[in-house]
């Protein structure tokens, strides 16, 4: 993914990883994913994001890094769905970092290994000081998309599930719940429909999925 490329770079030169996503949470940016060095990094983010659970979302729960050595000994965490996807990925082993600055929370760097094994404590400090620079940069982007001098990169990357929060909107108005619990129900049908979140926002948006009372959204699938 070529917007905010640069964000992933310092994390493949300066640690022993084999790929880097750095996602963005909250305000405008909801839920986007600004770079990913390759595409096993991108479909572990978008796995984490359709299934609502992994280490980005213990990450951001507990703004603490999230490390597992070996992801098909993932214990003391908790993620049935994802840790079995996880291991149809070439990934064995996934570190995630919290981009946060003070109490804002901005996203998460998701780091993985193609070979299971643990960060040294040298490797974990220097990770820790990147997502730290990445959450400076983050903000500048954010504060800078209704700027005159806006980065088109930077505002691509934002805008880049823009139809996911359309659709939550819509969800939210047709159960009457709130905008978590719409994400939730159009996760729900995703996963029990063999669908990508993307795709179940598609029907939303197009009006072939509802989930207003009456309508059997999660048995039938749905569409109208």
């Amino acid at each position: 993914m070529d917007a905010g490329a640069e964000l992933c770079t310092p994390f493949l030169t300066q640690l022993p990883v084999s790929g880097a996503a750095v996602s963005m949470f909250g305000g405008a940016a909801s839920e986007t994913l600004v770079c990913a060095s390759d595409t096993l990094a991108a479909k572990l983010d978008e796995l984490q994001f359709d299934l609502g659970e992994g280490p980005r979302w213990e990450a951001l729960r507990t703004k603490l890094p999230v490390l597992v050595p070996d992801v098909r000994n993932s214990h003391p965490y908790s993620w049935p769905v994802f840790s079995k996807a996880v291991l149809e990925t070439e990934a064995a082993a996934l570190f995630v970092f919290p981009v946060t600055l003070g109490a804002l929370e901005l996203g998460v760097v998701e780091l993985h290994n193609t070979k299971p094994g643990s960060l040294s404590y040298a490797d974990y400090a220097t990770a820790s000081v990147l997502a730290g620079q990445t959450a400076w940069h983050l903000l500048r982007g954010v504060l800078s998309v209704n700027s005159p001098d806006t980065n088109p990169a930077v505002e691509a990357a934002l805008m880049s599930r823009r139809e996911i929060h359309q659709a939550t909107g819509m969800v939210l108005a047709q159960s009457g719940s709130s905008a978590a619990d719409a994400l939730l129900l159009m996760r729900a049908h995703a996963f029990a429909h063999a669908l990508t979140l993307r795709e179940t926002a598609e029907a939303v948006l197009q009006g072939r999925l509802s989930f207003a009372p009456g309508n059997d959204a999660h048995g039938s699938g749905g569409l109208q």
